[in-house]
């Protein structure tokens, strides 16, 4: 563990312990470093919000002391298994076979729907602003699309799913298309997304886009 998050650690965990608030002079004794030491890791724990800094009720006269308390539940440092949370999921769904991948694409329709940049109200989309805004949601999620002039395909250079769709393969892609056709269908375009051809080409899958 990097030193600054050791030693944020151990402040967090004295503020666990002490069962009342602490000023910065009483973290600094009791941990023996310099309050400019503590402050800083202190400050940098409300940013976190892992902790939080009140007002002191004054005793007497003066400005009243800044206090702090670690905030409730669980330590928010550490590592993610969001990876581990992902195989687990689609591990289900890869289990249940041909309604697995119904789900996933299901699945990714709902979300384009809702992740798609909307029309205003009873504006009509076109087909080209149809494929430019969900080119834009692509490029948002990370799959660094390049449309063809045509608007018929939209090559995806990048997967932000790769690993995953090595591993599980159609369940993966089968989310990435629902998210294409969800999102189309949100926009009442006059195209929708016919197919996703997974590694069609050297460095990029195929997204064909029909027109209706």
């Amino acid at each position: 563990m990097p030193p600054e998050r050791h030693r944020r650690r151990e402040i967090l965990d004295a503020l666990r312990a002490a069962g009342a608030p602490l000023g910065v002079a009483d973290l600094a004794g009791r941990l023996g470093v310099h309050p400019n030491t503590a402050r800083f890791h202190l400050d940098a724990l409300v940013a976190d919000g892992a902790a939080e800094r009140t007002l002191d009720r004054p005793s007497g006269p003066g400005r009243p002391r800044t206090v702090y308390t670690a905030r409730p539940g669980m330590d928010r440092g550490g590592s993610r298994g969001y990876r581990l949370l992902a195989q687990i999921l689609l591990s289900r769904l890869s289990g249940a076979g041909p309604d697995g991948r119904r789900e996933a694409e299901r699945a990714g329709r709902e979300w384009g729907r809702f992740l798609v940049d909307r029309p205003p109200p009873f504006a009509r989309t076109s087909a080209g602003d149809a494929t430019e805004r969900l080119t834009a949601l692509l490029a948002d999620l990370g799959f660094a699309p390049d449309p063809d002039p045509a608007g018929e395909v939209v090559r995806l250079r990048h997967c932000p799913f790769l690993e995953l769709a090595e591993e599980y393969g159609p369940l993966v892609c089968d989310v990435h298309l629902g998210l294409m056709r969800g999102a189309l269908d949100e926009l009442d375009a006059p195209v929708e997304a016919e197919a996703l051809e997974p590694f069609a080409e050297p460095a990029a899958c195929l997204a064909r886009i029909r027109r209706t």
